[in-house]
C-alpha cells in the first residue's frame, strides 16, 4: 500500500487510509496493554505501593512486546513520529503520544489520556535513576554507572588491599558467601565501611548467597612436588638461575627473592653460610647442586642452574672439604590441588559423593577405569536423563550423559580443546536440558542470611527461578528484621530467564530491588549464540520495570588477571555502560581494571544511554579541532625531522 498520494500539482500528500489503519492498530495495542494489566492485577496489588506504577509499566511493556511490531515501526518512522523503539520506561505514554500526533495528521479530534498513564516521558527515566540510587547508592560525580568489585579472601585481613579498592573508585563491594565463612565476611564488610568512611564516600556491601549451585566435589591431591626451573635463552643458556628459600621446618619466615620457601631442620640450616654448596638427588633421581647466595636471619636464599623436582623425600647434603658431611630432609612441601585431565571421547563418572580421581589403568587387566568426580548437590543426579547435556567449569568442558542413575552419571566428553582440559574441585556444573526443581534457598543460605541481615546493604539471590523463591527470601528477611535490605536477583538459568516477569514482580513486593545478569552460567544454560539477545531482553524488561541492572561475569577479566586486556573485552566493558552497575571479579591487577573501566564508562556515557545513541558533536572529524589537537605532537616531532 502506498503511504502517499499526489495532488493536482504532483506534490505528495498524506495517505489518510494508511494513517487511519495505523491509528486502529495502535488502539488495539493500547487495549492489549490494559488487558495484560488486568491479568496481572493479583500480582500488581502485592507490589510495594512506591513501585506499583513501575510494575504497571512493566505489564504494558509485556503486552507491547507480545507482537511483532517491525512493520508498524517502519510505517511510524516513515511518518516522522516515534517508532516506539525507546518506549521502555513509559510505554503507554509513548503510544498515546504517537496516537495524538496521528489523530491530528488525520484531522481527527484528540483528548489527552495522561490520566490513564502510570508513567510519563520524564518520570520514567527519573524513576530508574531513583531506584538505582536507592539500591546502589548515589552515583559518582563523573559517571552514572557504578563499579562493583568481588572481594578476594585476602580482603578479610589485608587492610591495604581494601583501601586501594576504595580509593580506586569501588562503589559496591561484593562478598561471595559460596566461599570463606561468617567471620571473614564480617571482617570484609567492616573493613570496607571503615575505609569508605575515611575516604569520605559511600561504598555499599552486597553479599551473594551461594544458592543451589552444582559444583564439582573434592579431587584427590596431586603429589607434593616443587619444580625449580631456571630461565634460558633461545640457545638453552641459563639467563636466570632458579631460586629457592629455606627456613626452619614449620616456620613462616619469608625469604626475600625466593618464589618458593621450603622447610628444613633448623640446626642443619644454621650451618649454612654464603657460598655453601648443597648436593641432592631429586625426584627423578637426577643429581643437582644448590648454592647459598644470601643469608637472611633464620633463612637462606639459594640458586640452582638446573631443573630440579623436589619432594619431602629429597635429602639435602651439605658439601664441605670435598665430601657431603651433613644431611637434612626437605619438609613443608604442600600437596598440589588435584585435577582431572579430560579429552574428547573420554568417559567420566559423576557420582553422588566421594573423592574425585583421574582415569587409571588396572595393573592386571590393563583396562582403563574412567575418571570420577563428585557433585555437591547429589539430589540433582536423579533428575538427569540419558542424552542430556552437561557442562563443567563455565562451559569449558562439555559432555553428553550416556547412562543415568540416581547416584551415578556416565558422561562422554564431547567438547574440549585438542590437548584436553583440566577439571579441578569447586568448578560449576550446568545441566541446561534438565529440569531441576530445587529450592533457590538452601539450608546453608538460610543460616547465612542471619549474617547478611546484620552486615550487608544488599543480598544477592543466586539461581532464582520462580516467584515463590523470591517471596520466600522476602519473608525470611522480614523474620530477621531486615525488610529494607536491597534484593538483587541473579539471572543465571534458562528457567530464571523464562520466568523473568514474575521474578521482577515478586522482587517488587519489597522496597528495593535489582537484577544481575550472571552471564557465565547464563551463556552455558542458554547457549553462547543466544547470550547476546538474552542479555538485551533482560535489560529491556528491567528498564520497563525501572529496576537497575548489574552487568556481570568476565568483564575485563584478562586485564584483571594479566594486566593486559583483549580488544573484545574493552568493547564488552563499553556495552556494560547500558546497565546501572558493572561487576569486576578479583585478580592481581584489579585496581588497573577498575581504572580502565572507570575511563571507559565515563567516555561512553556521552555517547550512549541505555540503547539510545546520543548524538554528541564528533570533534574527531572537525578539521580545526584536529589541527589544534595534533599541533603539540608535531611540535614534539619537529626537532626529530630533518
Amino acid at each position: 500500500m502506498n503511504h502517499v498520494v499526489q495532488d493536482a500539482w504532483g506534490l505528495e500528500t498524506w495517505d489518510t487510509e494508511t494513517i487511519s489503519a495505523t491509528i486502529d492498530e495502535l488502539w488495539a495495542l493500547r487495549r492489549a496493554m490494559h488487558e495484560r494489566a488486568a491479568q496481572l492485577e493479583p500480582w500488581l496489588v502485592k507490589v510495594d505501593p512506591a513501585l506499583r506504577p513501575s510494575a504497571l509499566n512493566l505489564a504494558h511493556y509485556l503486552a507491547l512486546r507480545a507482537v511483532d511490531l517491525r512493520a508498524l515501526q517502519d510505517r511510524l518512522a516513515w511518518m516522522g513520529v516515534s517508532s516506539l523503539g525507546r518506549a521502555e520506561t513509559h510505554v503507554l505514554a509513548n503510544v498515546d503520544k504517537v496516537l495524538g500526533i496521528l489523530h491530528r495528521l488525520a484531522g481527527r479530534p484528540w483528548q489527552t489520556l495522561s490520566h490513564e498513564e502510570p508513567i510519563g516521558f520524564t518520570r520514567g527515566p527519573a524513576l530508574l535513576t531513583q531506584h538505582a540510587a536507592e539500591l546502589f547508592g548515589t552515583a559518582p560525580a563523573r559517571r552514572a554507572v557504578r563499579i562493583m568489585v568481588t572481594l578476594p579472601s585476602e580482603a578479610a585481613h589485608d587492610e591495604a588491599l581494601v583501601a586501594r579498592l576504595v580509593d580506586a573508585g569501588m562503589d559496591i563491594a561484593r562478598i561471595n558467601c559460596a566461599h570463606d565463612e561468617a567471620p571473614q565476611w564480617r571482617a570484609m564488610a567492616e573493613s570496607v565501611r571503615r575505609h569508605a568512611t575515611w575516604a569520605g564516600r559511600e561504598v555499599r556491601v552486597l553479599m551473594d548467597l551461594g544458592g543451589p549451585k552444582l559444583r564439582t566435589g573434592a579431587v584427590a591431591d596431586a603429589p607434593a612436588v616443587v619444580k625449580l626451573q631456571p630461565e634460558r635463552d633461545a640457545w638453552g643458556r641459563v639467563t636466570q638461575a632458579a631460586r629457592l628459600g629455606l627456613r626452619p621446618s614449620g616456620s613462616q619466615v619469608e625469604v626475600t627473592g625466593a618464589p618458593v620457601c621450603l622447610g628444613v631442620d633448623a640446626g642443619w640450616l644454621a650451618r649454612l653460610e654464603v657460598g655453601a654448596r648443597i648436593n641432592l638427588t631429586d625426584a627423578r633421581t637426577s643429581t643437582r647442586r644448590l648454592e647459598v647466595i644470601e643469608r637472611q636471619g633464620d633463612g637462606v636464599l639459594l640458586h640452582c642452574e638446573q631443573t630440579a623436582y623436589l619432594t619431602n623425600q629429597v635429602c639435602l647434603r651439605l658439601h664441605q672439604r670435598g665430601q657431603d658431611v651433613y644431611k637434612a630432609w626437605l619438609t613443608d612441601i604442600p600437596p598440589q590441588p588435584g585435577q582431572l585431565h579430560l579429552k574428547r571421547g573420554d568417559l567420566v563418572h559423576v557420582v553422588a559423593d566421594g573423592i574425585g580421581r583421574d582415569a587409571t589403568v588396572g595393573k592386571k587387566s590393563k583396562v582403563a577405569r574412567p575418571a570420577v568426580i563428585a557433585c555437591t548437590l547429589p539430589e540433582a543426579l536423579a533428575k538427569v536423563r540419558k542424552g542430556e547435556h552437561i557442562w563443567f567449569d563455565d562451559g569449558r568442558i562439555g559432555g553428553v550423559v550416556r547412562r543415568a542413575g540416581a547416584k551415578r552419571l556416565e558422561v562422554q566428553i564431547t567438547e574440549a580443546r585438542d590437548s584436553g582440559e583440566r577439571l579441578a574441585a569447586d568448578k560449576g556444573i550446568n545441566l541446561p536440558d534438565t529440569h531441576l526443581d530445587l529450592p533457590a534457598l538452601t539450608s546453608k543460605d538460610l543460616q547465612d542470611l542471619e549474617v547478611v541481615a546484620t552486615c550487608a546493604d544488599m543480598v544477592g539471590m543466586s539461581f532464582a527461578q520462580s516467584a515463590d523463591d523470591v517471596l520466600a527470601l522476602r519473608a525470611r528477611l522480614i523474620e530477621l528484621g531486615a525488610p529494607q535490605l536491597g534484593l538483587i536477583l541473579k539471572i543465571e538459568t534458562s528457567r530464571g530467564f523464562e520466568h523473568l516477569p514474575e521474578l521482577l514482580l515478586a522482587a517488587m513486593t519489597g522496597p528495593c530491588a535489582g537484577v544481575m545478569i550472571a552471564r557465565g552460567d547464563l551463556a552455558v544454560e542458554c547457549g553462547y549464540e543466544r547470550l547476546a539477545e538474552v542479555q538485551e531482553e533482560i535489560l529491556w524488561a528491567c528498564e520497563a520495570a525501572h529496576l537497575p541492572v548489574v552487568w556481570a561475569t568476565q568483564v575485563l577479566e584478562t586485564l584483571a588477571k594479566t594486566g593486559l586486556p583483549s580488544r573484545a573485552e574493552i568493547t564488552d566493558a563499553a556495552m556494560g555502560g547500558r546497565a546501572e552497575c558493572v561487576m569486576l571479579n578479583k585478580g592481581p591487577h584489579i585496581v588497573l581494571a577498575m581504572q580502565t573501566l572507570d575511563d571507559i564508562l565515563t567516555r561512553m556515557q556521552s555517547h550512549q544511554l541505555k540503547k539510545r545513541s546520543l548524538l554528541r558533536a564528533l570533534a574527531a572529524w572537525d578539521l580545526p579541532a584536529r589541527r589544534k589537537k595534533l599541533k603539540p605532537v608535531r611540535d614534539e616531532l619537529s626537532p626529530m625531522v630533518g
